[in-house]
């Protein structure tokens, strides 16, 4: 039987990656693990091995678990100096914000789980590109507008500088770490000597991180989340993320039309799920979370001011479906552009800023305490009908995530293709900045006439956008094992791969 592989990826060389891996034996946790680790060095704005993971992978025998790898805050975080030196809010940037990186530990936990092939092979095609790698636009335009977060540090200054589009980006230190994972496994930084250059040259920095924060790290792997809308399952991660915000959505949306003149109606439904967020979501470990109340429907209180910055925050989103049954959806990230503005020389970790998620508010359950997670917002999805895959999906988009993909899902529901849906103009509720009002809607000036009406009638601020627009996120999905579709406001490529097992030549298109 020829074997089937559909693959969705922001970088076109994660892209190659996976389909190298499937070329070698692999299976779509292979491809996904491939494209992963590729995208730490390719779109280092975006995510690296500083940052956390999140995904949910579904076995040939129609099971889908979630694999959390996020991390927390350091047990040696002083929150009283904390509250102390940022004047009771959250910094956005800097040591304060950098947590425990989950994102190898996760990497670890998709390979356990069916991939075919060894771990040293999922490094490979990193490490060549950690050795020198062509500057795509997305990496050009986000090194430019974070010019003054980047000459702050002299670790990123020294990487980064003043890259543009085609100059070679050289990440030697990178690549030696890479060949370190790839060669001892995830415990030479959870605990091994990699961890422990990692440590000293954070603690240089400030960062309250320890050995033995790394060494005490765990994934949590659980059942996901689930709801069943227009006879289909649809399947995402429990808090500590905010996955609940999807199904809620959903759950209100069965007489909505969103695309249409109901989209006011849609929007004043994400505007009260962004208050449930605010209000409840937060490391359940810590704080008691009614998750089947929460799915009842989105609170009537109207939120406060955006905490956090941008909508779109900065992520990566990696999906996977095979014909043998496995399926992968796997976000990963730095939260924002270049994460903390830390890079660690020694290892050539840029550090994720998920810290900067947390609250000093001692009254909010996501208030900051050590060993604690953050609230998440990486959200992976599968979606089955009658136990049989119809979608992989997932998409950068930070706090709209769960509005993201309420629309590309509502689009594939109506019968468009993944590439279609993907493209298709998008708008998102919540303040792109800190500060702004959480009822503000930003739209992509390309949508219908009749959509832009109902939104700008809700009487809602309106943030007009550009056609395309890198701020509501990049989307990508692929339909079963044999379509797929990398949204067009990112870098990436899509592809489907078709082995003929009596022919060594595969077809790679």
């Amino acid at each position: 039987m020829t074997y089937h592989c559909a693959i969705a990826s922001p970088h076109v060389l994660a892209t190659a990656a996976a389909k190298k891996a499937i070329a070698r034996g692999g299976n779509a946790v292979d491809a996904a693990l491939a494209a992963a680790v590729t995208l730490t060095v390719v779109y280092p704005h975006n995510t690296g091995l500083g940052g956390d993971l999140i995904a949910l992978i579904r076995s040939p025998d129609g099971r889908i678990s979630c694999v959390n790898a996020s991390g927390p805050a350091p047990a040696g975080i002083d929150v009283a100096a904390l509250r102390s030196r940022s004047g009771g809010q959250m910094p956005v940037s800097g040591p304060d914000t950098i947590t425990v990186p989950g994102a190898v530990a996760g990497y670890a936990a998709l390979h356990a789980s069916g991939a075919a092939l060894t771990w040293p092979d999922h490094f490979a095609a990193a490490i060549s590109h950690a050795e020198g790698t062509p500057v795509v636009p997305g990496l050009a335009v986000a090194i430019a507008e974070a010019r003054d977060l980047i000459a702050a540090d002299p670790g990123m200054r020294t990487v980064f500088g003043s890259l543009r589009v085609g100059e070679t980006l050289r990440q030697e230190a990178l690549a030696t770490t890479l060949a370190e994972i790839a060669a001892q496994g995830p415990e030479v930084l959870y605990g091994g000597r990699l961890g422990e250059r990692l440590v000293a040259g954070l603690q240089a920095l400030a960062v309250p991180i320890a050995l033995d924060d790394l060494t005490a790290y765990e994934v949590e792997q659980s059942d996901p989340l689930h709801r069943t809308f227009r006879g289909f399952d649809v399947y995402t991660s429990p808090p500590n993320t905010q996955g609940f915000l999807l199904l809620q959505a959903l759950g209100a949306l069965e007489r909505t039309d969103p695309q249409g003149e109901d989209a006011g109606q849609l929007a004043a439904i994400f505007h009260r799920g962004i208050a449930d967020r605010t209000r409840h979501l937060a490391d359940p470990r810590f704080a008691q979370i009614d998750v089947d109340a929460l799915l009842l429907g989105p609170s009537p209180q109207a939120p406060g001011p955006a905490i956090t910055g941008r909508a779109s925050g900065d992520t990566v989103a990696v999906v996977t479906a095979d014909s043998e049954g496995y399926a992968v959806s796997l976000i990963q990230s730095l939260f924002h552009s270049f994460g903390a503005g830390l890079l660690e020389p020694s290892t050539g970790m840029v550090m994720h800023n998920r810290g900067a998620f947390f609250s000093l508010d001692a009254a909010s359950p996501n208030v900051i305490a050590a060993g604690k997670r953050p609230a998440h917002t990486l959200m992976p999805v599968m979606v089955t009908q009658e136990e049989r895959l119809a979608w992989s999906m997932g998409t950068m988009g930070g706090k709209a995530q769960p509005q993201i993909l309420t629309q590309v899902l509502l689009r594939l529901l109506d019968g468009e293709q993944p590439a279609d849906a993907v493209a298709a103009p998008r708008w998102v509720v919540g303040g792109m900045e800190a500060g702004q009002p959480e009822d503000t809607i930003s739209l992509e000036m390309d949508l219908s006439p009749r959509t832009i009406a109902a939104l700008t009638a809700s009487g809602a601020p309106i943030i007009p956008l550009p056609p395309a627009s890198e701020w509501v996120g990049h989307a990508q999905v692929v339909g079963g094992a044999t379509s797929a579709g990398s949204d067009p406001r990112c870098d990436g490529a899509s592809a489907m791969v078709s082995l003929i097992p009596e022919d060594p030549q595969a077809d790679m298109s």
